[in-house]
């Protein structure tokens, strides 16, 4: 490993910058590396860039190795299981030796091509379609794309019949949208131009200018975000105010779109809520006194919660994640101990039928429906052995029929190849962090290097699903494992209160506890752990390899949040203000001191660091790409070894890496290459 010694590192220049609060002083010398656009900046990252693509053109053969693979196991005309909108049948597929997808209508036996993600990204180096929206009446469709990487998206508007792109669009939006019953109007949300926050709703009218369009909501608290939704029945369309602790409902009529908004149950202060609407009323999962939520229903806009009929009470083992109100029955999708079900019951919430699978490590959930008055529920089912399938439930027979299933064009494939289990770890507090494993089977978990998995913040359960290309590592004999640590809900609300403010240390060392039970138990080398995590998962990264730097061989940190303090103290930056209530705020001096006492880049110290690979997206909008990049300068400047710390910037990308299946699929093989060179597997 020896690669930081003999490729050209680059050395970032240092210019002091004193940061002062409470009284307290920091020196940053890479502050400037804020100065986006900037000379100094971009020449700084290319320089990175070109030590991290000599490293990888060292690699060159074991990631086309990883391309090959990841090409003979999954179909170059991968599909997706057809779906019903307003009752035409449409299907995305691949398409052969192209980056993205098609939508293809489905008629009377007749496909024709609906929405051609290639031919709409032409010419630019990233694509995201955002949202594509048919008109209740199947004759427009809407739709949003952002061709930057910064999710901010310009929407569009098409005539189904001729394929005509109408000359009028709405920029700088967050993407969605919702139709009006009346097929001319829309609902869009826009963003602040600064900070990135949604903040205001309007309403267009086609064949109209969008500079005339209505703002319908404001949110001015900065704490929290709106979004919008049109529930199931079609009914009304919704907008949400949410912040991560409390939430507001608005609706209008969507027959009547020129209604003004009527407020569902104002917000108030820990009350999180969601409503279904159904012809006997709304159903409404509420967190008022109730922890994991509980489902209540009231026939009209109720008064409180406290006014409303409980349907199904509040259990300190069981959290209700969704509910489904059809016609004639609910569906409901909870998680208990870990596992998932889905429930079907009649509307009075009594005679539950469950759907539940007997392996210990997989995940069920609702999968994509547009009728109301359907008889059946369509589910989906994945496992880290099994690919994607999807099921209806037959409400009347109360059976499940498989409808459509991923597979794999590998002959050799097998899931009987792989073990997956569910393992319980021991935190220093005495809580069980529960892990789940899967490897090859056969392989000697004593002397097998583990890939482990972590993010644990805003609630966020990490599913425990299949993964084509991850076959790649499992079949060189890494075990690759998921700690579901505190600061998610896979243990349901008090799981992830305990993740969060001034709990959030408990996050990392619930990481670190359970890569020390894993190797003391004996599923895998104890000298061959590598980490790996993203975003908020990135902090977990930064924070552990201070923490534990000796535990790890390896850490992949993707786009990752590492500057909390100075990245929380500037509200100019998007998402800053919003984040008080995960993170806390650092203007608050007991608040300032606790994040400042595990922010990984006011941490790093003259260390043995393991090897790093730290990847972001310089049009990211999530995390600024000056955190990771101020990260490695500092680590690599601190760094006492000589293991490789690397840094990978897309030019080309936002938060969620670059767009196209080649370019994602290059970013899986780098990391692959990355994990495999440090273990010393050449191929």
């Amino acid at each position: 490993m020896s690669a930081q010694n003999t490729l050209n590192v680059p050395v970032a220049k240092e210019i002091p910058t004193t940061l002062i609060k409470h009284n307290h002083v920091r020196n940053d010398p890479y502050f400037w590396m804020n100065e986006r656009d900037s000379k100094p900046v971009l020449d700084y990252i290319a320089a990175e860039n070109n030590y991290s693509k000599a490293f990888f053109d060292g690699r060159h053969v074991l990631i086309e190795n990883f391309l090959k693979e990841f090409e003979n196991r999954i179909n170059p005309e991968e599909t997706s299981a057809p779906f019903e909108i307003q009752g035409k049948t449409y299907q995305w597929r691949q398409i052969k030796d192209q980056d993205y997808r098609q939508l293809v209508l489905i008629e009377n036996g007749k496909e024709t091509v609906f929405f051609d993600e290639n031919a709409a990204s032409k010419g630019h180096e990233y694509y995201g379609l955002g949202d594509l929206s048919v008109s209740p009446n199947n004759e427009l469709t809407a739709f949003s794309e952002d061709k930057i990487g910064r999710r901010n998206y310009i929407i569009s508007f098409r005539e189904n019949k001729s394929g005509k792109i109408l000359k009028e669009q709405i920029k700088n939006t967050d993407g969605s949208i919702v139709w009006a019953n009346d097929n001319k109007t829309i609902f869009y949300v826009k963003k602040d131009p600064t900070t990135l926050r949604e903040f205001q709703i309007y309403k267009h009218i086609l064949g109209t200018s969008s500079s005339k369009d209505e703002l319908l909501f404001e949110e001015k608290d900065e704490r929290f975000y709106v979004y919008l939704s049109k529930t199931f029945d079609k009914k009304y369309v919704l907008f949400h105010s949410v912040s991560s602790t409390t939430s507001e409902t608005w609706l209008i009529p969507a027959d009547k779109p020129a209604e003004k908004a009527s407020c569902f149950l104002k917000r108030e202060k820990d009350h999180l809520y969601d409503i279904s609407h159904h012809d006997n009323g709304f159903y409404i999962l509420s967190n008022k006194q109730s922890p994991n939520r509980k489902l209540v229903f009231s026939e009209n806009i109720p008064a409180s919660i406290e006014a409303c009929k409980t349907l199904i009470a509040h259990d300190p083992e069981v959290y209700l994640e969704e509910m489904i109100a059809f016609k004639d029955f609910i569906a409901v999708q909870s998680r208990k101990n870990g596992k998932t079900e889905i429930a079907i019951g009649s509307l009075d919430a009594t005679g539950f039928s469950s759907i539940s699978m007997p392996e210990e490590v997989y995940e069920l959930g609702f999968s994509f429906m547009d009728d109301y008055e359907a008889k059946t529920v369509n589910y989906q089912y994945t496992s880290f052995t099994n690919p994607s399938s999807i099921y209806k439930y037959s409400v009347d027979s109360k059976s499940s029929v498989l409808f459509f299933q991923k597979r794999l064009i590998d002959p050799n494939f097998s899931p009987d190849n792989y073990v997956s289990k569910r393992v319980w770890a021991t935190a220093n507090d005495g809580q069980k962090i529960p892990v789940s494993l899967v490897y090859r089977k056969g392989i000697d978990l004593s002397k097998a290097p583990m890939l482990l998995y972590g993010y644990g913040s805003y609630g966020i359960t990490i599913p425990t699903t299949f993964s084509a290309t991850r076959l790649s590592l499992l079949d060189r004999g890494f075990v690759y494992a998921i700690a579901h640590i505190r600061g998610g809900k896979f243990l349901g609300e008090d799981w992830y209160q305990n993740g969060k403010l001034n709990h959030k240390r408990n996050t990392f060392t619930d990481f670190i506890n359970a890569a020390e039970w894993l190797t003391m138990q004996g599923y895998c080398d104890p000298n061959a752990i590598y980490a790996q995590g993203g975003s908020a998962g990135g902090l977990l990264m930064g924070a552990v390899t201070n923490m534990a730097p000796h535990l790890f061989k390896g850490v992949i940190a993707q786009v990752p949040f590492v500057d909390v303090v100075s990245t929380m103290l500037d509200e100019s930056i998007p998402l800053t203000v919003g984040e008080y209530e995960e993170w806390g705020n650092p203007n608050v001096e007991e608040d300032y001191w606790y994040m400042l006492s595990y922010s990984p880049y006011d941490h790093i110290r003259k260390l043995d660091y393991p090897a790093m690979l730290i990847t972001t997206g310089y049009h990211d909008s999530q995390v600024q790409y000056w955190e990771p990049l101020k990260w490695v300068a500092k680590l690599r400047k601190n760094q006492t070894g000589d293991s490789p710390i690397l840094f990978d910037c897309t030019m080309s990308a936002g938060h969620g890496g670059g767009s196209g299946r080649s370019t994602e699929r290059l970013e899986v093989a780098k990391e692959f290459a990355f994990l495999c060179y440090i273990q010393g597997i050449n191929e």
